[in-house]
């Protein structure tokens, strides 16, 4: 295991009814800026908790935060921020609505002349506004991480930022709250969870016996679950354990001291960034073929994971390093999720000839052992046609 220092100010306010709990949590600074989606809110009764709590309070609304959050519509915010010398932000909605609330306390503290530098050029921060959030959507982890990502619509660009400066507060996860969710959200919300999990997991042997087995349970309680969240009525406990298993997926516990990969995820934001299709989707897509890519340096996790996660009978090494391969992308499919390009009617050869060239021009190279280059990559995105 690796030397870390580990780090969350975050306080998790969680349970039925904790929106009232806003009062006391949001500091008596004025205004308050509240942003939130496109206004489900509005419509499953979220919006109004929300209000009640914050009696008192002097507050500015922000909404029509895309599921992909968009730098230009971030940046309209940050103007109504400063004309309005805004304190403090409240999130409200899912992980993109807090990705781009995230973004927003930073940009109307930058001192840079172009607040894209925050996620190009990476450019450090040196202030930021103070947020908190009301968790309606399980899926990305960022209630309780100080990280973000952030599309551009005129460039066709997807990229990540972080910063302690904007982790949040507080974050309160009522999984009431997922109750209007669709289908389609709560099939994202496993998948994205699932592959958050993997993408810290299944590198190589760090001697990190707790991490690992902290992650194949939060593995085994999504693959249990997955089908009751997605399928069924909506059930307290089933989407209160789905809510706590996002969270736990990446609010960096299970990363403490462990070799991480997260190619699946910078080659899934291109395919979101060029082509539109869900965060999710896209990770559904490339993480199998990621895996296949990398059997000979991760084949002895994809062993452990065979046999702790799936139950696979122990044999072949290499044998069964591709099974847990193919029962992840079957799971994947059992719950309804695509993973090939051609079921989005995305072109493997444009696709990978576009991502091979933003990576060559910016020196990309991924995964743990630095070795998906761009022609790797490249590899990767036409194996997955």
């Amino acid at each position: 295991m690796n030397n870390f220092v580990y780090h969350n100010p975050t306080k998790i306010v969680f349970g039925k009814g904790q929106i009232k709990k806003l009062h006391d949590l949001v500091p008596a600074m004025h205004p308050v800026m509240l942003t939130y989606g496109h206004g489900s809110i509005k419509k499953n009764g979220v919006y109004d908790q929300v209000k009640k709590a914050l009696y008192g309070h002097q507050i500015i609304e922000f909404g029509g935060i895309e599921p992909n959050p968009s730098y230009e519509t971030l940046m309209k915010a940050v103007s109504l921020i400063k004309e309005n010398n805004i304190a403090y932000l409240v999130s409200v909605g899912g992980g993109s609505v807090l990705d781009g609330t995230k973004f927003i306390a930073a940009a109307a503290k930058f001192d840079g002349a172009e607040p894209w530098d925050i996620v190009a050029k990476k450019t450090p921060l040196k202030e930021a506004l103070p947020l908190g959030c009301v968790l309606t959507l399980p899926a990305t982890g960022s209630e309780s991480n100080c990280y973000a990502v952030i599309s551009r619509k005129d460039t066709q660009e997807k990229k990540d930022f972080g910063s302690p400066l904007v982790y949040p507060q507080f974050a309160v996860l009522d999984p009431l709250t997922t109750f209007s969710l669709s289908q389609k959200q709560l099939l994202n919300g496993v998948i994205d969870s699932f592959v958050h999990v993997t993408e810290q997991y299944l590198t190589y042997n760090s001697q990190a016996l707790l991490q690992d087995r902290q992650s194949e349970a939060i593995l085994c309680t999504l693959i249990e679950k997955a089908h009751s969240i997605i399928h069924d009525e909506p059930e307290y406990e089933t989407r209160a354990t789905f809510m706590w298993c996002a969270t736990q997926a990446l609010n960096g516990l299970i990363g403490c001291g462990v070799p991480q990969d997260w190619s699946t995820h910078m080659i899934g934001h291109e395919l979101t960034a060029y082509y539109g299709i869900d965060h999710a989707q896209s990770l559904a897509i490339i993480l199998p073929r990621v895996l296949e890519s990398q059997i000979e340096t991760k084949k002895e996790k994809l062993v452990q994971y065979a046999q702790r996660v799936w139950q696979l009978a122990s044999e072949d090494i290499l044998t069964l390093s591709h099974k847990a391969i193919t029962e992840t992308e079957s799971f994947f499919r059992s719950l309804g999720m695509k993973t090939k390009l051609s079921d989005y009617a995305i072109d493997p050869q444009e696709a990978a000839q576009k991502i091979f060239e933003r990576f060559t021009k910016a020196g990309t190279v991924l995964g743990e052992h630095g070795t998906i280059t761009p022609e790797k990559a490249k590899e990767i995105i036409l194996k997955s046609a």
